[in-house]
């Protein structure tokens, strides 16, 4: 007999206790935002390495819940190789200077289950720079991208993905599933919290039959977290 599942731990009402929208503080410092000849350049290259006839894009975090895009169909599709991780430092976006918070990216090793979405067949040109200037901000990520192939039920295609073997002063490197959570329980910046990123990721992870044990794990440590922080606050 198949066990039922525990529900979340991470609840919309935990989360809503430390949703906030903070201070915008970009650019970072040290970093250089893109112009519109960056967002030409990035998406020419895109397409030098790689003509896409359909065109895949590989979604494994707040793609699959926010994506801004018309797909024609999606497929779950797993990547082999990479896992995600919170190994990206925000500074800004959903942290700040002062407490920075944690993104997901795709690390090195292990495999990644996530939706492969098919975008429309014409105009691939404009629909990767609209992509591009929603994921990239700054010359220095411009070399997030990358052409993956995916395994699916319908059988192998070839994928773009952002932040794809994340390098640079924001990778955050190894740490514990403990020190991510009490990072993610507690950042945020102008476009919300970290806790709700995590949220809505396995969610809709969950919706479409994907289940990270990672995640799942992470978001009881964040829910704990939470609870921990309002128990602590109540007591004061």
């Amino acid at each position: 007999m198949r066990m039922q599942k525990r529900p979340m731990a991470l609840t919309a009402e935990l989360v809503a206790r430390v949703e906030r929208m903070e201070r915008d503080t970009s650019p970072e410092p040290g970093r250089t935002p893109l112009v519109e000849a960056d967002y030409d350049g990035i998406v020419e290259g895109l397409l030098t390495q790689h003509s896409p006839d359909p065109l895949w894009l590989f979604a494994y975090g707040s793609l699959i819940w926010k994506p801004e895009f018309t797909a024609l169909e999606h497929r779950r599709a797993i990547a082999y190789g990479w896992h995600r991780s919170f190994c990206l430092e925000l500074k800004s976006w959903r942290g700040t200077p002062e407490l920075p918070g944690l993104m997901l990216a795709l690390d090195r090793g292990g495999c990644c289950e996530g939706v492969a979405y098919r975008l429309p067949d014409n105009d691939h040109h404009d629909q990767l720079r609209r992509l591009v200037r929603r994921e990239i901000a700054y010359r220095e990520d411009a070399a997030s991208t990358r052409w993956i192939t995916l395994w699916t039920d319908g059988g192998t295609v070839r994928a773009l993905v952002f932040y794809a073997g994340p390098r640079g002063s924001d990778y955050a490197g190894k740490r514990s599933p403990d020190e991510v959570a009490r990072i993610l329980a507690r950042a945020a910046g102008h476009m919300g919290s970290c806790a709700m990123y995590l949220y809505q990721t396995v969610v809709k992870l969950e919706e479409h039959g994907i289940h990270d044990r990672r995640l799942w794990h992470l978001q009881e440590l964040v829910a704990r977290n939470i609870a921990a922080m309002a128990e602590a606050g109540a007591g004061r």
